[in-house]
């Protein structure tokens, strides 16, 4: 049976992100579970070499 949850993109699968000055923070995107549900990926944005979402 496949794995329906997958890493997260935005925090490859940490569940954290920070910012420039090194404040970290629950990632918006999985919530800070480092998955992603296999039906919830479309509403995953770009991200920059930091991490950061893409507007």
């Amino acid at each position: 049976m496949a794995d329906r949850n997958q890493h997260c993109k935005a925090c490859e699968g940490a569940g954290m992100l920070a910012d420039d000055e090194g404040w970290q923070y629950s990632c918006p995107v999985c919530g800070g579970a480092g998955s992603v549900a296999e039906n919830d990926i479309t509403k995953i944005m770009e991200v920059d070499e930091n991490n950061r979402l893409l507007d």
